[in-house]
């Protein structure tokens, strides 16, 4: 089921499965000033969460909370997607080695913490984890989940920001190898191979000196 409602109207590809609610989390923010920040006022964030969140939770198949959130939860939301554009970003964006070498250690506890259930499935002997609290912490838990997943399914890699600072988009690396750093290679990863072409033919200092 597709329910990327931020990350379609800038035609990314999707991440799979549940995946997909951290990215359309991450891509709610503007882009260049081509957009709108989803979470830039109590009314549009909560249009943008409600929507979300039904969408997953019919996927998932549990019922989806009502969401009306405060000031107070789109501030708490706002802190916690920096916490994920740096835990995603990479180095590149201050944030841990995506291979989880040096820690999380640039991470806020205070934007990580969230409740999440989890409970025994009768019969199968499987720990069903499933979002807790209300508010910006029922969905911050649901975000967690699925980053969790995902980081036990090996998709978590695969999720990344754009390397064009002035982008910053959360694209999907469909590629064989997972070496993409562009979200597409024809727009930013060309301005960027221009900006290194021309900053090779820019004299040097002692050259210009001479």
């Amino acid at each position: 089921m597709s329910y990327a409602t931020a990350t379609s109207r800038y035609g990314l590809r999707e991440a799979p499965a549940g995946l997909t609610l951290v990215q359309d989390f991450l891509n709610t923010r503007a882009i260049g000033g081509y957009g709108a920040d989803l979470l830039g006022d109590r009314v549009a964030a909560s249009s943008w969460a409600s929507a979300a969140v039904e969408r997953w939770a019919v996927d998932r198949g549990i019922d989806p909370p009502e969401f009306a959130l405060s000031a107070s939860d789109v501030r708490h939301l706002r802190e916690l997607r920096a916490t994920f554009e740096r835990l995603v970003g990479g180095p590149e964006y201050g944030g841990p080695e995506r291979d989880g070498t040096n820690g999380f250690g640039v991470i806020d506890g205070a934007s990580v913490a969230a409740p999440i259930s989890a409970t025994l499935v009768p019969g199968t002997g499987e720990v069903a984890l499933a979002p807790s609290g209300s508010g910006w912490r029922w969905l911050a838990s649901a975000l967690w989940i699925e980053t969790y997943r995902s980081q036990q399914n090996g998709t978590w890699p695969r999720l990344k920001r754009c390397r064009n600072p002035e982008c910053g988009s959360t694209f999907y690396d469909g590629s064989r190898n997972n070496s993409g750093v562009w979200h597409d290679v024809r727009t930013c990863g060309n301005v960027a191979n221009l900006r290194a072409s021309r900053a090779r033919r820019r004299p040097s200092p002692e050259n210009l000196r001479s």
